[in-house]
């Protein structure tokens, strides 16, 4: 090591500087060295993206509700524009061979971790260990909700499953959370590496139409659940939906807590509007750093409320969308979000910002073939609109099996579902009350009950309709039915088309 003692003062004092001139030089040459590896990743990793810009691109999704299919179909569209070659497929008619090449995959997770009931046929059939994808690239475009403890658990398992088969991914894993715009962005950040094409529009949140709260009643006054309103809402500028299909709406805020707010930041009431569009902060210093912001800065600053998905209980005939909502608490104990929006705080005669969403997975079968429609409580809606649509064809072979908490408070639509009874549009109706006997009864009791009757039926041709809550009904109804018909039965009805679910 040099001894600086035996230089003069001044001659130590150069050296020193030199020194440490020698190490920032080095330093910022560290730097240069890395960005200028960054760059050249980057560069690989779009020349590796857009490789092969002329073959072929399967976009395949699994979608419960419609929007993952949405979201592939822009995906496929823009794609095509770019002019690459795109097959778009549903990832129930996708085969160990297709997956070769370049792929996206756009999927949703539904309730606790599930899988859309359209990829069973997939995951039993494709999804195996042991299975080689060598020659697959592919992307992946993750749904879910991180509301849900298992979240875009689908998206995660079927990613994890095709690095395991050896296929290489284009990109890192995108996952969505209720419809965030960032990660939709990433999405299409993707897209255009892979098509070279940088100047396409963003995709935004959907454009919902103006509607107006025309209806709310009460359905179950006394009950001892929790309030259900039927509610109706009527288009401004026209829609049309069918059976099956579902109404998204853009909540607002409780308009106390927006007050109560503004208020307190003592911004002015103008900003009202602004804000009962975005998520409020409930932290005392998430809540001071508001202070003084604008309506261009708070739109920054805070987070879009995310939509909600209410199954839609009326036909276009009507003259407007019919739901069955359940009111549902925050932790807090206040009103949700949706619920309390339309059940609530929305007055009648307002605005409410909605569209519909088209939801092909839970179209009506073909009008020659026997329904069965199961549901519980709010579920009662998706299949009202099924049982409108059968009774405007002069369709009769109908059974519903549908279940509440009484029979005085909770028996939803009476009048008109005992008047299908009687005019022979309902062939059979069993209804089961659960606090209307000592022990509880549910739908999948009666559905044990009638289990000749059910063999029959499917063996006929009948298609299965089910409506309602995923974590309780839906399950126990699904047992229920393997119970009876068997899981290979279950799994063949699921892969024709004759076992659809609408569950929430």
């Amino acid at each position: 090591m040099l001894d600086l003692s035996a230089f003069a003062p001044e001659t130590r004092r150069l050296i020193e500087a030199g020194a440490v001139a020698g190490v920032y030089a080095l330093f910022c040459a560290g730097v240069a060295l890395r960005e200028a590896l960054r760059r050249r990743a980057t560069r690989k990793a779009a020349q590796a993206l857009s490789e092969g810009a002329g073959e072929p691109v399967l976009v395949a999704y699994a979608s419960q509700t419609g929007f993952a299919e949405e979201l592939a179909n822009a995906t496929a569209q823009a794609l095509a524009e770019a002019g690459a070659p795109v097959t778009l497929r549903e990832l129930s008619a996708v085969t160990a061979a297709d997956l070769t090449g370049r792929a996206l995959f756009v999927v949703s997770t539904t309730g606790e971790g599930d899988a859309p009931d359209p990829a069973r046929a997939f995951i039993r059939d494709v999804m195996k260990d042991g299975l080689d994808l060598p020659d697959l690239r592919y992307g992946m475009l993750a749904l879910g909700d991180s509301t849900y403890a298992e979240f875009c658990a689908f998206g995660r398992s079927l990613d994890g499953w095709l690095a395991r088969s050896g296929a290489a991914p284009l990109f890192d894993r995108v996952e969505v959370d209720d419809s965030d715009p960032a990660a939709l962005r990433h999405w299409q950040g993707q897209l255009s590496l892979l098509t070279g094409v940088t100047d396409a529009p963003d995709w935004s949140r959907p454009t919902y139409g103006r509607w107006t709260l025309a209806e709310r009643t009460l359905l179950n006054p006394g009950s001892p659940g929790g309030e259900a309103w039927h509610v109706r809402l009527v288009p401004t500028d026209g829609a049309t939906w069918e059976a099956g299909d579902i109404l998204e709406i853009g909540p607002r805020n409780n308009p106390a807590e927006v007050a109560a707010l503004t208020g307190s930041l003592d911004l002015p009431a103008s900003l009202a509007d602004t804000l009962s569009g975005l998520r409020l902060p409930h932290e005392p210093a998430e809540i001071e750093a508001l202070r003084g912001l604008s309506a261009e800065a708070l739109a920054e600053r805070l987070t879009p409320l995310p939509h909600r998905e209410y199954s839609i209980a009326s036909l276009p005939s009507a003259g407007g969308v019919e739901l069955i909502v359940r009111l549902q608490p925050r932790a807090d104990g206040q009103p949700g979000l949706g619920s309390g929006w339309l059940c609530r705080f929305a007055e009648v005669g307002e605005t409410v910002e909605a569209r519909v969403r088209t939801n092909r997975s839970f179209h009506a079968p073909e009008t020659s073939r026997p329904l069965i429609l199961i549901g519980s409580g709010t579920g009662l809606a998706g299949l009202r609109a099924h049982l409108k649509a059968r009774a405007a064809l002069g369709v009769r072979w109908n059974w519903l099996v549908f279940g509440e908490r009484t029979a005085a408070h909770d028996y939803f639509h009476r009048e008109e579902i005992e008047g299908w009874k009687a005019s022979g549009l309902l062939d059979r109706a069993d209804l089961a009350f659960s606090r209307d006997q000592a022990e509880r009864v549910y739908v999948q009791h009666r559905l044990r009950e009638a289990a000749d009757v059910l063999r029959r039926w499917v063996a006929n041709g009948a298609a299965i309709y089910i409506c309602g809550s995923l974590e309780g009904m839906s399950r126990d109804v699904h047992a229920a039915l393997v119970e009876v018909l068997g899981a290979e039965m279950l799994e063949r009805l699921t892969d024709e088309g004759r076992y659809r679910r609408d569950v929430y």
